[in-house]
């Protein structure tokens, strides 16, 4: 299958279709209501320092792992690693945390849909977060059509499908950001949602505080599944890879800070209460916009957009899947397509369900199958998966320090210096293991 691998067209194609998959519920959903559980400002801060010293090394070994194999995760490791070696192991763990991811993403994307919908059709009033994750319909039916779109775009060629939709979804998603926030922003007592927001309060900075920032950043960049490395294997020589990687990550904060300054403004105008958790977006933001003049135009934009953000990301990682599973059964991209969408459909089935046919509390009382999923994710496999890969990279058990700089640094652009080392060797896999380990014993089993 490598002999014709696909390319993306351009190196736009490229910067945006990896954007699009770290730009998505990660920014716009769960960005903004951990910002507002762990205290605002501080919060980002911490997240922002995240992306820089952490985030920023991985995604740029991801990349580098992916166009030098020319393979999926499940294959790449084989064609790196020495003989003998058992790196490729990880391989397999990447496409369960695709799967994973998806197992709850997919039906947080229905549920965008739905919202966009409700708003669309006039239906808003009364609308709550709480009656529609209960109602098994509507969680089905949405899911279905997530799934459906989803791996319908990706049943065609990758230049005519993911690349393509993708562009276009990625420069209405700016757009509609732009001038959400813009409104948002002329709302009264935005300026008190600002300060929270944007004015770090150092005493609320603790370590799970830290231990979130880390996960969130790993999570809004879909880093250590192999999500970075599919793309890295789409893409030709010409341009050095610590250049794109910051272009992707300057795309990804940028979204993520534009979705708080809709958002905040918008709660401390109503009287939202900003820790209000994964129903910040729904509840919340369904109130302010039923309660401002034209809401119902405001408020099919807001979800409208989110709706963009969920599928660029949904693309992106079912594509991580259908390449992972067709490299080992050679389908092609109808059947693998029909295929993986039916496997990831029933396994959403979980989280479609969990509140109400499916009842499941893995940790507190309130707790469902969507938060196991998220904490087999963004608790484990996120940041063991870039643990993993900065060792690969940097020691000579793995692919070797000089073989990944070769790799990063070829094509014009921005370079990984040898100044950097330390950090890639021995700072992201410290950190990394150490805030692994904190926020394991930290966390609220119970």
């Amino acid at each position: 299958m490598e002999k014709n691998r696909e390319r993306l067209a351009s190196r736009l194609g490229f910067i945006l279709l990896s954007a699009g998959c770290a730009i998505g519920c990660g920014n716009v959903w769960k960005f903004p209501w951990m910002t507002g559980q762990f205290g605002g400002g501080g919060f980002v801060l911490v997240y922002i320092l995240c992306l820089l010293v952490l985030g920023l090394p991985v995604m740029v070994m991801e990349f580098a792992m992916g166009r030098a194999s020319q393979a999926s995760p499940l294959g790449m490791y084989q064609k790196l690693e020495k003989p003998g070696a058992k790196w490729h192991i990880h391989g397999w763990f990447a496409l369960l945390g695709n799967v994973a991811l998806m197992a709850f993403y997919t039906v947080v994307t229905g549920w965008m849909i739905y919202y966009f919908w409700m708003f669309l059709t006039g239906r808003n009033a009364g609308l709550g977060f709480v009656e529609m994750i209960t109602n098994p319909g509507v969680n089905v039916l949405f899911l279905a059509i997530a799934v459906a779109a989803g791996f319908g775009v990706l049943s065609v060629r990758l230049q005519a499908g993911l690349e393509r939709i993708t562009k276009y979804l990625m420069v209405f998603l700016l757009i509609l950001m732009i001038v959400l926030a813009i409104h948002s922003g002329t709302l009264p007592n935005a300026g008190q949602g600002l300060r929270f927001y944007l004015v770090p309060d150092f005493r609320k900075i603790t370590g799970s505080v830290v231990v979130g920032a880390m996960n969130q950043a790993f999570f809004t960049l879909s880093l250590g599944i192999g999500s970075m490395a599919i793309f890295g294997s789409y893409i030709g020589k010409e341009r050095s890879l610590m250049g794109e990687s910051v272009s992707v990550i300057v795309l990804d904060t940028v979204v993520a800070i534009v979705a708080g300054l809709i958002i905040f403004p918008a709660c401390a105008s109503y009287g939202i209460e900003v820790g209000s958790g994964p129903a910040l977006l729904f509840n919340t933001m369904a109130t302010v916009f039923s309660n401002m003049a034209g809401g119902r135009w405001w408020g099919a934009l807001f979800f409208l957009f989110m709706v963009f953000a969920a599928f660029s990301t949904e693309l992106a990682v079912f594509e991580n899947i259908l390449a992972m599973v067709r490299e080992k059964t050679g389908w092609s991209r109808p059947k693998g397509s029909i295929i993986c969408g039916l496997g990831i459909f029933l396994i959403s089935l979980t989280t479609a369900l969990g509140y109400s046919k499916f009842s499941f509390h893995p940790f507190a009382e309130d707790s469902a199958w969507l938060d196991l999923w998220d904490f087999i994710v963004s608790y484990n496999l996120l940041p063991l998966g870039a643990l993993i890969f900065s060792l690969f990279c940097c020691n000579k058990s793995g692919w070797g320090w000089e073989n990944f700089l070769a790799e990063a640094n070829a094509g014009a652009g921005m370079k990984v210096r040898n100044w950097m080392k330390p950090v890639f060797r021995f700072v992201v896999p410290a950190v990394v293991a150490f805030l692994y380990i904190y926020g394991l014993v930290t966390f609220k089993w119970k």
